[in-house]
């Protein structure tokens, strides 16, 4: 199948006019010429390489969008596939919470509902647009969740550990008057309500000085099982020195750039929310992404909690002048796919799979497509009017009288 007359966007450059050859799920071919009669013309649209998501904190509220709400678990998992999909993400790192203070999200993230959503997630994962992978986050002070992740891990039910410590006063939420603000927006509390659970968690803290032992026993079979070990909040030196020491090779959203930078000194990756790099901001009032970019200490963007930022997020760094285009798109693509270790996907090149995403600027940009291993997983009216069918697909009348396709919906070939 060839994708012709698309603006491809590659490694080192973007071929204007490029054709791509797919054949059995991998980029068989690519010239930098229109060929004749391709099975899609693209009509000059940008072709991306499909973007890998390391950091996506959307499951839990898919499961319970307000409180007390709940859904059922085969719901949100394909509802937030489908999103993925149409936000053009083609593998996704979902984090599912082992966390210490349950009381946030009534039992979600607690270790017992953790394994549930891992399950879920790799029951459905066969039948799922995106690739789901699991991204397990352990609250490093909830000592009964050590042995729950420590089987999972040994089953091969994780893809990436990372450690993560949400106590009030530092890390994240060093900024203790911030952290009662938000949160008391955020839940509908109090302040003084907040205040005092604050207090309470930080002497609950004081009061049984933390040890890396139990840690260490989970991050040694991570790495035992060669899983990527992720940091989250790192905010000094030290954490950043003992992070690394117990095996983390990713720094997720530094708190600030003295962090960040230590990261990659000590050869880390640096890892920063879309939604931060858009906005301009950290919604915790912590490092900005564009400061760690422009300090030359930003490698890689994940949706964080809003997977339509990916793309925004790179189209700004290229607006503002601080990225060519190619080189903002890898922070969504070939950089996230590097860190993890996944050298078959994140690029436009021959041999790699055939994870695209087609995007159409005019009038805004806007995502009219995006293919998994050369198959669409969504596309939009547009895209289907100018492509080749096949046959099973335009015999559906259900399909025809549909203005947007999702392969969800598509019926068996």
């Amino acid at each position: 199948m060839w994708l012709g007359n698309f603006q491809v966007v590659q490694a080192d450059g973007i071929r204007p006019s490029g054709s791509v050859r797919i054949e059995d799920g991998f980029i068989a071919e690519i010239v930098t010429y229109p060929v004749p009669s391709p099975d899609l013309d693209g009509g000059g649209m940008l072709l991306l390489p499909g973007f890998v998501d390391l950091h996506g904190d959307m499951i839990e509220r898919e499961v319970e969008p307000r409180p007390g709400a709940a859904f059922p678990l085969v719901m949100a998992v394909t509802e937030l596939d489908k999103r993925y999909a149409a936000c053009g993400v083609t593998t996704a790192f979902v984090a599912v919470s082992f966390s210490e203070d349950t009381r946030s999200m009534a039992g979600v993230r607690s270790e017992e509902f953790a394994q549930k959503i891992i399950g879920k997630v790799r029951e459905l994962k066969p039948s799922l647009l995106t690739e789901m992978r699991v991204h397990a986050r352990f609250e490093v002070n909830n000592e009964r969740a050590a042995p729950v992740l420590k089987d999972l891990v040994a089953r091969h039910a994780v893809d990436l550990v990372s450690l993560t410590d949400h106590t009030p006063g530092q890390g994240q939420y060093r900024d203790i008057e911030r952290y009662i603000r938000y949160v008391a927006k955020k839940k509908g509390l109090s302040e003084a309500d907040v205040a005092a659970r604050a207090q309470s968690r930080m002497a609950t803290r004081a009061s049984r000085p933390h040890t890396w032992d139990i840690v260490r026993e989970v991050t040694d079979l991570a790495r035992e099982k060669r899983l990527p070990i992720a940091s989250h909040d790192d905010d000094s030196l030290e954490k950043v020195a003992l992070m690394q020491e117990l095996g983390a090779c990713i720094s997720e959203f530094p708190v600030d750039l003295e962090a960040a930078k230590e990261a990659r000194r000590r050869g880390m990756r640096t890892v920063m929310g879309a939604p931060n790099a858009l906005r301009g901001l950290s919604n915790a009032g912590n490092l900005s992404a564009r400061e760690a970019l422009q300090a030359d200490a930003l490698d890689v963007l994940a949706s964080d909690y809003h997977a339509g930022a990916l793309l925004r997020a790179a189209l700004a760094f290229e607006a503002e002048g601080l990225k060519p285009l190619h080189e903002a798109i890898a922070f969504i693509s070939s950089a996230p796919a590097e860190v993890v270790g996944l050298k078959d996907r994140g690029a436009i090149a021959v041999g790699s799979r055939a994870d695209l995403v087609l995007v159409d600027r005019n009038p805004v940009p806007r995502i009219r497509g995006t293919m998994r291993e050369g198959r669409f997983i969504y596309a939009e009216a547009p895209i289907l009017e100018r492509f080749k069918l096949p046959s099973v697909l335009q015999s559906d009348p259900g399909f025809q009288n549909s203005r947007d396709y999702h392969a969800y919906d598509r019926p068996a070939e």
